[in-house]
């Protein structure tokens, strides 16, 4: 028996995986895991023989803001408990994941954790080391928020104006960042990403867009300091090659991950500030099956 406070874990997710099953071997007397999907069509909605504290909840479609925010605005207000987790479906949780989580809670207040993307397919491979080192370990570093991991009270947000706020822009966790203030544990999770290279090409625009409305002052840092690293590169191929290599080793060594995708920390440099540049000129994306239009931070159209 734990004495911890009953939790309600938002998962948003249209079919059953592994983290879902994960998670339900994980809840405690009083814990809710909420599986938030779309509408009657997706293949969980029909899942009848689920296992006890698990709550199927549709969140219907999309209106000015994206599936996922839609999803987990969804989630907080029908979740029963003050005590929050959002996750996702995309990465291995293991048996002792919410009750280390509630431990750090309890230590730090609101917690999250850190996201290594590996990718699936040529173009994300290739990313790989620029988005652990303009991606993770900054999250690491500056105690932010991954909505992948993150553990909240109601009380430790203004919440009416967080779910007024969520349902009219994209990004959950960009938006939380203004909301709340966590300290990132440090954990790594390793999260799978790509497949095609259209969706190699989209994950990057959305990224930048989110920089651009939630925080343009870093969109323009990594702009810049993204163009004089190239120049660098360009000038003294060899050194750079090598000196990018080493410190993006040094970047998954902060983060406990040894991939081999770190001696293409050079290469890929010449495709990451395209895709940057690319993705604040881009109108629209697409983001779960979901094209957007994101005018502004409260401007969101779902164009199909």
């Amino acid at each position: 028996m734990s004495d911890r406070p009953p939790t309600s874990i938002i998962l948003p997710t249209t079919r059953w995986t592994d983290a879902c099953a994960e998670l339900a071997a994980q809840l405690g007397d009083g814990d809710e895991l909420l599986v938030i999907h779309d509408g009657e069509d997706d293949p969980v909605a029909g899942w009848e023989d689920h296992p006890e504290g698990i709550r199927l909840v549709a969140a219907g479609e999309p209106e000015g803001c994206s599936g996922k925010a839609n999803a987990i605005a969804t989630g907080m207000e029908a979740a029963r408990h003050d005590r929050l987790i959002w996750t996702d479906d995309d990465f291995h949780h293991p048996p002792d994941w919410l009750a280390t989580l509630s431990t750090d809670y309890e230590k730090h207040g609101p917690v999250s954790e850190v996201p290594y993307f590996v990718g699936q397919d040529p173009l994300s491979v290739l990313l790989e080391p620029l988005y652990a080192a303009a991606g993770s370990l900054p999250l690491y570093l500056g105690n932010q928020i991954w909505g992948g991991v993150v553990m909240f009270d109601r009380g430790d947000i203004n919440e009416a104006a967080f779910l007024d706020e969520l349902r009219r822009t994209v990004s959950d966790d960009g938006l939380l960042m203004e909301y709340l203030q966590v300290t990132n544990v440090g954990r790594t999770r390793i999260v799978p990403i790509g497949g095609s290279i259209h969706e190699a090409v989209e994950r990057p625009v959305r990224w930048t867009q989110i920089l651009r409305w939630h925080f343009p002052g870093a969109i323009t840092g990594t702009w810049l300091v993204s163009l004089l690293v190239l120049a660098g590169t360009a000038l003294a191929p060899l050194p750079a090659a090598v000196a990018l290599t080493v410190l993006h080793l040094a970047v998954n060594e902060v983060l406990g991950v040894r991939r081999w995708t770190a001696v293409l920390a050079y290469p890929a440099l010449f495709v990451f500030v395209p895709l940057v540049l690319y993705g604040l000129v881009r109108r629209t994306f697409v983001w779960g099956g979901r094209r957007y239009r994101w005018r502004g931070k409260f401007d969101v159209t779902v164009v199909e």
